[in-house]
């Protein structure tokens, strides 16, 4: 008698699920039946013109603006029924650095950390990542600069340690210390198993690691293709 198959594993549940989804700002579709799958531990960048539905897409994936029609899942969480529920469970970045003015660096990211439910030690870990920790710690928000303001948010981000990173545009207004740090953490994070969304207008800047460029316009996606890779050092010195 032959030995019984092992049961087949089912395939695991994609991060992201948008089948025929429509999210309304007001009553116009900034999401006109969009479908999308993501899965753990993969990295796609939106792109698309002003107006296209990429901050959109990245808000609905937070809970943030309502999807009134279709399936959207996020998480396993359903964002018809229960988007609130998502919101605890994925790390925002968007065009606001989301910071209190009246609160230091450091109180910035403590709250953060701790409103998230993340371990506290994660807060320092992330500032020092960021240059934000010594003297930088203790100075009040409202007299950062942009670029500053631009790396307390992310420190808020990665100390939330959230299974799907939703970024808009997160090379803004950082220097080019600061934007090879973005891309080296988000190619650590999606090595460790975490799925990161991000709008870029600079494709050819974060397909380093590989990712799917997916393009939308009018609110649904037009074209979903894996990014060029960017030539080795090696090859590129063989280029005449």
């Amino acid at each position: 008698m032959s030995e019984p198959h092992p049961p087949v594993s089912p395939d695991p549940e994609p991060t992201i699920r948008l089948r025929g989804a429509v999210a309304l700002l007001g009553s116009f579709p900034a999401l006109a039946g969009i479908d999308l799958e993501v899965g753990a531990g993969e990295v796609v960048v939106l792109r698309g013109p002003n107006g296209a539905g990429k901050s959109t897409l990245l808000r609905a994936c937070a809970g943030l603006v309502p999807v009134v029609e279709g399936e959207a899942t996020v998480l396993g969480v359903d964002l018809l029924d229960r988007p609130r529920d998502v919101r605890p469970l994925v790390g925002m970045l968007g065009h606001g650095a989301g910071l209190y003015d009246e609160l230091t660096v450091a109180e910035n990211v403590r709250f953060w950390t701790r409103a998230r439910g993340a371990d506290p030690r994660r807060a320092e870990a992330a500032m020092a990542s960021f240059g934000l920790a010594g003297r930088l710690a203790s100075v009040g928000a409202a007299r950062l600069s942009a670029g500053q303001r631009r790396r307390v948010a992310l420190a808020c981000l990665v100390a939330h340690d959230a299974e799907l990173w939703l970024l808009d545009e997160p090379h803004a207004a950082l220097d080019a210390d600061g934007r090879a740090l973005v891309d080296q953490l988000v190619a650590e994070a999606a090595a460790v198993g975490t799925t990161v969304l991000l709008a870029s207008h600079e494709v050819d800047q974060v397909s380093g690691f590989g990712p799917r460029v997916v393009t939308i316009a009018g609110g649904i996606v037009v074209e979903d293709r894996p990014a060029p890779q960017r030539p080795s050092p090696t090859e590129a010195a063989r280029v005449p």
